[in-house]
């Protein structure tokens, strides 16, 4: 009988995004990287789309896309992030998803997911609707094409998810094994127990619903699954294959369908080279002729169910207990800490519960004197999220508006949608997932929660925060220094509140360092320079000006005065305000300006005082990755200074280290701690300037490798990564470049005499993408007996041994 493979990944990661920049900002614990949605792209999402397969001597034989060969889905959060940040790999996605409907029947591997990641028997029936909605719209806005199918978060379902599913053309949805209750054969009325996990994996069954639709539901194979996941079954590709040709039996009489399961992460983030496997297993499994690779889409149009099934009701993949993990202490967690309990889960959705229907009762209230139906409004603001440009806000607007709106009152629409959007965030599944109410994941869903009060607030002119903290506070933390959820909210969330005011004073103070234009972007808001004057003076500057700041998402506004003066190192004071007119503004400044020029500084800060009361900020007011640029430029001298030093000791006793070493004597740790940190500072340096000093490198590698001083590995494969990458690049749009190629092969040749190894995933995608679109005009003309293309040759071949490339396989079709 035939077997078809269906291999599923479900890719996501918790929202990052600071919600009044909606923009990730830099995260320490993912160095060398910016932040982790950085990292995990570049060890899975970015490899997947671009995985090795190798031969018997782990050389590189081929490069392709696993996302167009398994069924996937990527949160809509996650692609929005990747659309904006990493735009080869969203396109790389996209495309294999294209590439696969040509080679599965017009089907493509990609599936929908419900918007957000919430848990949705846990969610009312209109954010269901919502939801299901939401993730259709941004699919079909990424894909250019409708679902087929849609994963649902945490595959938590209950008997009305599955009705919204249906409602909108969902046609299948991916379930565990254990979340089946009952089967029969269509057509007779004898139903099977599986409960326990006992369905039969191997092909899908209709789901007949209440009011008289149904839906697909396919079962994935639990243990093969949860091989992947959990028993590094990923180790080696061979094993993986063999793994999933034990989920066929010749026993069965129909066209099985294998189908597995898990995050796609797995593949790359939490099991490195994970994406190989896959890639390996594949091609292991399709060349050989042992299954057919397939989706649940094409599957589908060839083998229509021929058996039922009922559904155990509010039932999960990673909760034993049902859906507990979201709302209950029900002993699910990460297991980090035994002695923790999860008893503020609880109180957390209670509080959550509660806002959305305070700020619910009050959005339908205000709303519907602005929109026509402010529910279906909502339903169809997610084309506003993925377009903020004015045309499109204006079609929304021409469409949903209940009348022609002044400025003022589109504002005010535009906050309420966006209240409802942070209100749905909030209930983000991550939140309640892990051990402890203090964690990342946790602070974020309070975050969203405090984006949707201050907007309700602000529309509404009600106070309504004091009354969620009072809920909060219920929620206890298992960390004695955090207290409860209300000293949590106070501690993380309500610092990282933001208005056009802290807006204005980012840009206010960041202006003395940084060259602005005359509009410049900060993250979600723009600003328009007014006026704008800086002064120096030796070591101290002054600025003065007013700019208006407008929010891109909710076009709300403001215009700003303000002054800061910067006395050197971090002795910065800024004041600002509302403007509130031009001889009040013409006053301050001429005032400052001329205590300025006179040099009475404290006249300054006096004058501030007066001029902005206790609207006062400085550098600790900045945004997270502009304050690091800020203080890094600020202490470059002061770093200079203790590096010359360092150096200085280092080159000083130089030989006296040798003799301590020759001697046998342990070198003191004073010396230590100046050469191991000269030697990497130097050894990173090498490969930021023009060229790369080989036998400079090589004596510096040397010295660490005679002292046995550790490398500082990751800032010089980060280092080194990019230089290749940059250089590689650029080759792309300057093949012929000889010098840049000889470049790359010293930097591959250096790097071998480093105890370091270099991520070269990026470098080798470049290079296969040159060997089969350049090296044949090169390689022809060196044919010919050109003296350059022969030395091009030559040199792009020698790359391509250092990159790791089975040379003669991957130009064999050239």
């Amino acid at each position: 009988m035939e077997r078809h493979l269906c291999i599923h990944g479900h890719f996501y990661q918790p929202p990052r995004e600071n919600p009044w920049l909606e923009a990730v900002e830099i995260q320490d614990s993912a160095h060398p990287y910016h932040d982790w949605n950085e990292r995990i792209t570049a060890e899975c999402y970015a490899p997947n789309a671009a995985t090795r397969i190798l031969d018997g001597h782990m050389r590189i034989v081929d490069i392709i896309s696993n996302y167009s060969r398994i069924s996937f889905n990527f949160g809509p959060t996650v692609l929005s992030w990747m659309e904006n940040n990493t735009p080869e790999v969203y396109s790389a996605i996209i495309e294999s998803d294209k590439l696969s409907m040509q080679w599965r029947s017009g089907h493509g591997n990609a599936v929908a997911q419900a918007y957000n990641h919430i848990i949705m028997p846990l969610a009312n029936r209109r954010d269901k609707t919502t939801q299901v909605i939401w993730g259709i719209k941004d699919f079909r806005y990424r894909f250019g094409r409708d679902p087929e199918g849609m994963w649902l978060p945490e595959t938590a379902v209950d008997i009305e998810t599955l009705e919204v599913l249906a409602e909108n053309s969902i046609t299948y949805t991916i379930l565990a094994p254990r979340q089946a209750s009952r089967i029969r054969k269509t057509g007779t009325g004898k139903w099977r127990d599986v409960k326990g996990s006992r369905i039969d994996p191997s092909m899908p069954y209709i789901c007949r619903l209440p009011s008289g639709r149904k839906i697909v539901l396919f079962f994935y194979d639990g243990p093969i699954s949860q091989a992947v996941a959990f028993e590094k079954l990923l180790n080696r590709g061979e094993n993986f294959a063999y793994r999933l040709l034990s989920g066929f039996s010749d026993l069965r009489q129909w066209p099985q369908v294998l189908s597995i399961a898990t995050d796609g992460e797995s593949y790359g983030h939490h099991h490195r080279f994970g994406d190989m496997a896959l890639a390996h297993a594949i091609n292991y499994i399709e060349s050989n002729g042992l299954a057919r690779l397939s989706n649940y889409g094409e599957y589908l149009e060839k083998h229509p169910p021929t058996h039922e099934v009922e559904i155990f009701e509010r039932s999960s993949w990673s909760c034993v207990h049902g859906i507990e993990r979201w709302r209950a202490d029900c002993g699910c967690n990460s297991g980090g800490y035994s002695h923790w309990n999860q008893q503020w889960r609880l109180p957390l959705r209670e509080a959550l519960d509660w806002l959305r229907e305070q700020i619910a009762v009050r959005y339908e209230f205000t709303g519907k004197d602005l929109l026509k139906n402010p529910w279906q409004a909502r339903d169809e603001y997610i084309s506003v999220v993925l377009d903020r440009s004015q045309d499109n806000i204006d079609r929304f607007f021409k469409k949903h508006s209940r009348k022609q709106l002044s400025r003022e009152e589109r504002v005010t629409a535009l906050k309420l949608l966006e209240m409802q959007r942070h209100a749905m965030l909030m209930y983000t599944s991550c939140g309640w997932f892990f051990d402890e109410l203090s964690g990342l994941e946790t602070v974020q869903i309070m975050q969203y929660a405090g984006r949707a009060i201050q907007l309700c607030e602000n529309i509404l002119k009600v106070r309504i925060e004091d009354q969620f903290k009072v809920r909060l506070g219920r929620a206890i933390s298992n960390m004695p220094e955090h207290g409860d959820g209300a000293r949590i909210y106070d501690k993380f969330v309500k610092p990282a509140m933001i208005d056009l005011k802290k807006v204005g004073a980012h840009f206010a103070v960041s202006s003395l360092f940084t060259d602005y234009m005359e509009k410049p972007d900060i993250f979600s808001y723009q600003v328009s320079i007014e006026d704008y004057n800086r002064i120096e003076s030796g070591r101290t500057t002054l600025a003065i000006g007013r700019i208006s700041v407008i929010s891109k998402i909710t076009r709300d506004s403001e215009v700003i005065s303000f002054c800061v003066i910067h006395m050197g190192d971090h002795a910065l004071n800024g004041g600002v305000r509302t403007f509130i007119g031009d001889q009040a503004y013409s006053s301050m400044k001429a005032e400052i300006t001329r205590a300025f020029e006179q040099g009475a500084f404290a006249d300054i800060i006096r004058l501030m005082d007066k001029h902005f009361g206790m609207n006062n900020y400085s550098l600790a007011h900045l945004f997270r990755d502009k304050q690091r640029k800020i203080l890094k430029l600020i202490m470059g001298q002061t770093l200079e200074d203790f590096r010359a030093a360092y150096r200085n000791m280092y080159n000083s006793n130089r030989l006296l280290m040798g003799f301590f070493h020759d001697t046998g004597m342990p070198v003191p740790k004073e010396f230590r701690a100046a050469a191991g940190f000269t030697l990497n500072f130097d050894i990173g340096e090498m490969f930021l300037g023009e060229t790369v000093d080989v036998d400079r490198v090589q004596e510096l590698a040397s010295d660490m490798k005679r002292w046995n001083f550790p490398l500082d590995s990751v800032d010089i494969e980060f280092a080194v990564r990019h230089r290749l990458e940059i250089i590689m690049k650029t080759l792309q749009d300057d093949p012929g470049n000889i010098g840049l190629m000889t470049e790359v092969r010293k930097i591959l040749e250096v790097i071998r005499l480093l105890p370091v190894e270099i991520n070269y995933w990026q470098v080798q995608n470049y290079y296969y993408r040159m060997a089969k679109t350049v090296y044949p005009e090169f390689s022809a003309r060196a044919d010919k007996g050109e003296a350059d293309a022969v030395q091009w040759r030559s040199i792009f071949k020698y790359i391509g041994e250092m990159l790791y490339f089975d040379i003669n396989a991957v130009l064999e079709d050239i």
